[in-house]
């Protein structure tokens, strides 16, 4: 049995419905079907949940959004109208969105959320009823009346561990089921969506409740690529991984997954198949718990920008009692997430978000703060820093990566403001200047995949 995702690129237009129907239809395991909203169609286009919250917050701003409403629609429309579908359909979602639109905003996160999950609903619900004008068996099924139940955090839902026993039942529904991903239902009834790309989250939920064999995830590119192509001309596609590298990989910037979308699968221990839906031939990516590390110490390289670092310093600082408590809980005082810090035994670096200090303009603030309490030394804030991930599970076993990385670099007379590894050894990251986060990306690669210097092994 398998589950099946299509993300919104797959699900953009009529032309591409009737490539999920043939990929759908093409085998009889495909029992259930998680489908995303309407993506774009062309570069230039808007996601259908992209004018779903434009129009939740101008409804909220003026009480009204028509055109912005009537946009929505017509995507809805423009889809029906390709496949043939009649006007039941397009009459029934212009219903929904109204009832939406006007519903109690009292509460405007609760109230947004229910319109952003709209577009993975609605499109559902569409997307089954061409199943059914196509003469297959074919079932919308919502997730309130599956029990996908979830906590009550808009924008941020946790699944709820009784969930998979009632998603289990499905099992027992003839036909195909069509279920909308991006959201569930807290149990005092609302609805509540996961982080932006929780379709995916949605999918592997089901593959867990459903028990499936396979979790297939179809998307627009062939497989995930060991780098990302716009930086690496033609990189090399990865066959497989594990779940462990494919998360520190979308932690780090890969977008093929949102980095919490596996764990539900990963838990029930599912493999995942990355697939094309506009090449289903193509081998694409198998997410496994273990595999071979046949193919070097590295599987993929990921970065992202946007990163700035607090370096703090004061003397004999390793011997102060409580002195790690203190730095985290002036940054839990202002609301502030970390992702790494580094530290000797007289500085520490930590690093976070950018944006974070950008949008509340508390900058100048928390590093007197900061140096305050700490009685430190010197507190100095870094901008603009790019973190580089270096990602494969073989490194545990490998001696000298971190030296081919750090030479790599050098070769490519890139600055190392910072390095650290995961204690799992799975990862190890660099911070670097975000004007070099190119070329440092390009010296990596070339290091660990380029034909002419890996490793010969006999």
């Amino acid at each position: 049995m398998k589950v099946v995702k299509f993300g919104g690129s797959s699900l953009a237009s009529g032309k591409q419905l009737q490539k999920v129907f043939d990929i759908v239809t093409a085998d009889p395991a495909r029992k259930a079907v998680v489908v995303s909203a309407p993506g774009k169609r062309h570069s230039t286009d808007t996601k259908v949940t992209d004018l779903l919250i434009s129009c939740g917050e101008q409804y909220l701003r003026l009480g009204e959004a028509h055109d912005l409403q009537e946009a929505v629609i017509e995507r809805y429309a423009s889809i029906a109208d390709e496949l043939g579908l009649g006007h039941d359909i397009i009459d029934t979602i212009r219903q929904d969105v109204n009832t939406l639109l006007q519903a109690d905003s009292s509460h405007p996160e609760r109230y947004l959320d229910a319109i952003k999950a709209s577009g993975e609903d609605n499109n559902a619900k569409l997307i089954a009823a061409y199943f059914q004008h196509q003469g297959v068996e074919a079932h919308y099924v919502n997730p309130k009346e599956a029990g996908l139940f979830v906590s009550d955090e808009p924008g941020q839902a946790q699944v709820l561990p009784e969930s998979y026993d009632h998603l289990y039942k499905l099992r027992e529904r003839s036909g195909i089921i069509v279920f909308p991903g991006f959201f569930g239902f807290s149990l005092a009834g609302d609805i509540v969506t996961f982080s932006r790309s929780g379709s995916d989250i949605t999918g592997s939920i089901l593959a867990n409740g459903l028990k499936a064999d396979v979790y297939e995830n179809f998307t627009d590119v062939d497989a995930v690529y060991a780098v990302n192509p716009t930086i690496v001309h033609e990189p090399k596609e990865i066959t497989e991984l594990t779940y462990r590298e494919m998360r520190e990989l979308s932690y780090a910037g890969f977008s093929v997954f949102h980095d919490e979308a596996l764990i539900p699968a990963f838990r029930a221990g599912i493999p995942v198949q990355i697939k094309n839906t506009n090449n289903p031939t193509a081998k694409g990516t198998k997410i496994v718990n273990q595999r071979d590390h046949t193919n070097g110490p590295v599987v993929g390289i990921a970065s992202d920008n946007g990163f700035c670092s607090i370096y703090i310093s004061k003397y004999l600082m390793n011997r102060e009692v409580g002195f790690g408590r203190k730095v985290l809980q002036t940054l839990e005082e202002y609301g502030l997430t970390y992702e790494h810090v580094p530290s000797g035994i007289d500085d520490m670096t930590i690093i976070l978000r950018q944006d974070q200090l950008e949008e509340q303009q508390i900058e100048q603030e928390l590093l007197d703060r900061l140096k305050l309490v700490l009685d430190a030394d010197e507190v100095v804030l870094e901008r603009n820093l790019s973190l580089i991930m270096v990602v494969g599970e073989a490194m545990r076993h490998n001696v000298g990566t971190t030296a081919r990385a750090a030479k790599a670099l050098s070769k490519a007379k890139v600055n190392i403001e910072m390095i650290n590894q995961g204690s799992s050894e799975v990862s190890m990251m660099f911070g670097v200047k975000a004007a070099q986060e190119k070329e440092a990306v390009q010296a990596l690669y070339e290091e660990f995949f380029s034909m002419s210097t890996l490793p010969v092994t006999i």
